[in-house]
């Protein structure tokens, strides 16, 4: 019996988020015989990346292009995606583990009386069905969990499953009517985006970290110059910006972002555990400490025993010498 699958997709800045991809490919890793991918697309002003999703091997796209969905808000959001799912009756829903999915997902389950397994790092199928698995105690352990019945929502971390490729073939394109609610409880004024570079964090590839070790808000350039010839992001530790150093969004860890890049490169950041658990799930660790017995030590990969604003020039001089 064919089943839909659901991917909600995801704009940042009026681009398609890498997440969005990175969802697609998951509804196809449970895709069975005869299912069907619906990739459902809300905000304002969509064409161009409608155009751009149709050609990554959903079965077709469902675009709700409101002035009213310009901006993030749960209600309208809700307003525009349940009416689609109520009609495809979905099979299984899958979202970004972004700040969008982590708040529209439970709405979601809540309306369709569904379950949610959350922050999904790789799934896997069974003769039981896909098994997803997760993250727990700040990626101290992780769990297997399966769902008994649907719908099944997810929401799936950045960075951690492979993106879709394009199929080579383009899907139709649906337009779907809004309708505002009849009452909002919430409504958006305004948004105020801080911007913390040209790399989003969250999907970063690479991350340059500072930490307390860089002694100042001046002592972050070493660190964009390094992060900018690198095509890189800049984050921060928590002690950083308590002490003044940089702004809270760059801060990852247990109260900051969670981030799993292909390279983490924390500078003068000691390693405290509320620290490491936004980034140990990294790929590659390189730590720059001139503390030889800094905890960060232990989950790195690659180890400096240095000072850094005598290493990161270096690596910056000599990584723009190798790319160029």
């Amino acid at each position: 019996m064919s089943r839909m699958l659901v991917v909600v997709a995801e704009l940042r800045g009026g681009k398609l988020r890498q997440v969005s991809y990175e969802a697609l490919q998951a509804a196809k890793t449970v895709q069975e015989d005869g299912d069907r991918i619906t990739a459902v697309l809300i905000g304002s002003g969509l064409e161009s990346e409608a155009q751009e999703l149709a050609s990554y091997g959903a079965d077709e796209i469902q675009v709700v292009d409101h002035a009213d969905l310009a901006s993030y808000n749960p209600e309208t959001y809700a307003a525009a995606l349940l009416p689609i799912l109520k009609a495809v009756q979905p099979h299984a829903i899958f979202f970004g583990h972004t700040a969008l999915g982590r708040d529209l997902a439970p709405v979601t389950a809540a309306r369709l009386q569904a379950g949610q397994i959350s922050d999904v790092v790789a799934i896997h199928r069974s003769d039981a069905g896909p098994v997803f698995n997760r993250p727990l105690y700040a990626g101290k352990a992780f769990e297997e969990k399966r769902f008994t019945g649907g719908p099944m929502i997810v929401t799936v971390r950045p960075n951690n499953l492979p993106p879709a490729e394009p199929s080579g073939t383009t899907a139709g394109i649906i337009r779907t009517a809004y309708s505002p609610p009849s009452s909002l409880r919430t409504v958006i004024r305004e948004v105020v985006r801080q911007m913390t570079g040209q790399v989003d964090l969250t999907e970063a590839k690479i991350i340059v970290s500072g930490g307390r070790g860089v002694k100042s808000r001046e002592g972050f350039q070493p660190l964009e110059q390094l992060a900018a010839v690198l095509g890189a992001a800049v984050g921060a530790s928590r002690g950083a910006c308590d002490a003044g150093y940089c702004e809270y969004a760059r801060q990852i860890g247990q109260t900051g972002k969670v981030v799993t890049p292909e390279i983490y490169i924390a500078c003068g950041i000691s390693g405290a555990i509320q620290h490491l658990a936004g980034m140990s799930q990294s790929r590659i660790i390189v730590a720059i400490n001139k503390d030889a017995e800094a905890p960060i030590f232990q989950v790195a990969d690659y180890g400096i025993v240095g000072d850094l604003f005598e290493v990161v020039p270096l690596l910056t001089e000599e990584f723009r010498k190798a790319l160029a």
